[in-house]
């Protein structure tokens, strides 16, 4: 393991806080009583409360000034100034607690218990005078260095975005505002589960793993099971599973749901996302957006205490009613072509005069959808259902109670991007299966998102499924609106990465064949040469001249090479 200066030294201080009899990684539980938002909120000089405070954290800053100190100890509440005295943390003779444990084996990072009592700094600052402290956890990686000026403005902070995601862990440490992000995404799903609850509905649990990928038009990732012999795909909807529930007798049940999709990443697009999709008996599309509108209006209640927020420069409102459009009046409205009465061959013809990327495997249905997403979805910034759907374009969904040619279908638009479908769910079994039939010839024509037949879903219907209306929510996105972020990894704790690209290492070995003592090999590692190449392309005279440095700060005690024997290394 290829370990920098700081690495080596909080091994040696793990190491010499064991030699001293002290855990670094204690078992037994440290109870706290206090928090440091509540000292923060809740402390005054003349409280009884903060008398005796047990809290933990990790240590963010230390200013010893010889036998006192000032540390700030951030816990998962904030941050709350702590002070230590020797005197108080060593009140017998041995003073090596505070001296050698505190001053010179703790680091930022760090995570510790302290018990003391609160007090005001003449500052004014809230703060707790430490009478007795415990390591728990000593931390092995230093955390990026984060200044704020008297501004407030951050430098050198762990800004990268990339580094962000892959170490999220970090980014919650050192960026803690970004928690909040988390708590508003949870705010909203409980603000969504009570309000399901309260209408009776069941939260229920549907199969991930599925040997027939439906419920909607998308790519699906496949495995195999070994016992059964016999593949299985993530599931790219939980649709035909709560619908056979519906079957089942249940009026209303939803799911918070994993979904995968195998196909683009964006920065409104990953493979694995969240969505909420629930499903009423005896309720129709017209219902649906009614209850829609009411969800949205909580969730914005919940984490704005508003209807209306910002989102960038654009104020949002989520109070309803919300906008109405068919998809055929919306790509009318803005682009004046009627693709009702358009055939295949017109759409197909404009979508290459404007320029779009289209493929023979598209049928008209698969045409209106790329025309609405490149002409249409950028102009729906507030709330905007986009109704009645040509029939081939949602194999799922009845067929309009009054518009041939159409389905009852919606979908929600924000901001230019879809975060919920919804339908009056198709319950007749001899058109569902003919509107299958029509995905398997859509299939044969290459289009890799038609949906399979599923003959035990089909076989549900032909028990009877009530009239029903059911809606999938996208809560990443609603959870992009609601926090004020553009990409969905911000609002991922765990975000799918490309892997990370790892360091190309020689072996000692191979050091060893251009003449190097394998005791020289961490110095020569340590100063940037991983690889023969790169020591093969150095200065000679500045390797050497750096060796020596090298020798000592790694405490090497083996006398340095000659200077010939490096050049050798490095010339020969």
């Amino acid at each position: 393991m290829l370990l920098n200066e700081q690495e080596i030294l909080r091994r040696e201080k793990r190491e010499k806080l064991m030699g001293m009899g002290i855990d670094p990684y204690p078992a037994e539980m440290f109870d706290i009583n206090t928090s440091a938002k509540e000292i923060e909120d809740k402390y005054t000089s003349d409280s009884d409360d903060f008398k005796n405070v047990r809290l933990a954290g990790r240590l963010m800053s230390f200013r010893i000034m010889g036998s006192a100190s000032f540390a700030e100890l951030q816990d998962s509440s904030g941050r709350i100034q702590i002070y230590l005295r020797r005197d108080d943390i060593c009140p017998d003779e041995d003073k090596t607690l505070y001296n050698t444990v505190f001053k010179k084996l703790l680091d930022i990072g760090d995570i510790i218990g302290v018990e003391g009592y609160c007090f005001t700094t003449q500052t004014g600052e809230k703060s707790v005078h430490v009478t007795s402290f415990k390591i728990l956890n000593k931390s092995l990686k230093a955390l990026p260095v984060v200044k704020t000026d008297e501004d407030g403005n951050i430098h050198d902070g762990f800004t990268d975005p990339e580094m962000r995601y892959r170490r999220r862990y970090v980014d919650l440490i050192v960026n803690p505002q970004n928690r909040e992000i988390f708590k508003k995404r949870a705010k909203v799903i409980s603000t969504m589960r009570t309000f399901f609850d309260a209408q009776g509905w069941l939260e229920v649990e549907t199969p991930i793993l599925q040997p027939i990928h439906g419920g909607a038009a998308a790519r699906p990732f496949k495995t195999h099971h070994n016992t059964l012999d016999m593949p299985l795909y993530m599931r790219i909807a939980n649709e035909l599973y709560l619908k056979r529930l519906i079957v089942g007798g249940f009026d209303g049940v939803y799911e918070f749901g994993k979904m995968f999709r195998n196909e683009g990443m964006d920065r409104t697009h990953n493979p694995e996302f969240t969505a909420l999709e629930f499903y009423v008996a005896y309720k129709d599309y017209e219902w649906m957006m009614g209850i829609t509108e009411q969800i949205f209006e909580k969730v914005a209640l919940a984490v704005h205490g508003d209807t209306s927020f910002k989102f960038g420069d654009t104020t949002l409102n989520f109070s309803g009613p919300f906008t109405r459009l068919s998809i055929i009046e919306a790509i009318e409205q803005y682009t004046g072509v009627n693709v009702d009465t358009s055939t295949e061959d017109e759409l197909r013809a404009k979508c290459k005069e404007w320029g779009m990327e289209i493929d023979n495997s598209m049928g008209k249905a698969k045409l209106i959808d790329e025309i609405f997403g490149e002409k249409v979805e950028a102009n729906l910034i507030q709330p905007t259902f986009i109704i009645d759907y040509p029939v081939e374009m949602s194999p799922l969904t009845k067929k309009h109670r009054s518009k041939p040619g159409l389905v009852e279908r919606f979908e929600l638009f924000v901001m230019g991007k879809e975060v919920a479908n919804a339908y009056s769910e198709l319950n007749d079994p001899i058109d569902q299966r003919e509107r299958f039939e029509d995905q398997l010839k859509l299939a044969e024509r290459g289009d890799e998102e038609a949906m399979v037949m599923d003959e035990d879903f089909l076989r549900s219907l032909e028990y009877g499924m009530p009239p029903t209306s059911g809606i999938g929510i996208g809560i990443d996105r609603l959870t992009m609106l609601l926090t004020d972020n553009t990409s969905i990894q911000e609002v991922l704790f765990f975000p799918q990465m490309r892997p990370e690209k790892k360091v190309e290492m020689a072996k000692v070995s191979d050091y060893e064949e251009i003449g190097v003592p394998a005791v020289w090999v961490p110095a020569l590692q340590k100063m940037g040469f991983m690889t023969i190449a790169s020591l093969k392309e150095a200065n000679a005279n500045k390797v050497f001249n750096d060796l020596g440095g090298m020798r000592k700060k790694l405490k090497i005690d083996e006398k340095l090479p000659a200077k010939e024997l490096v050049e050798s290394w490095i010339n020969d």
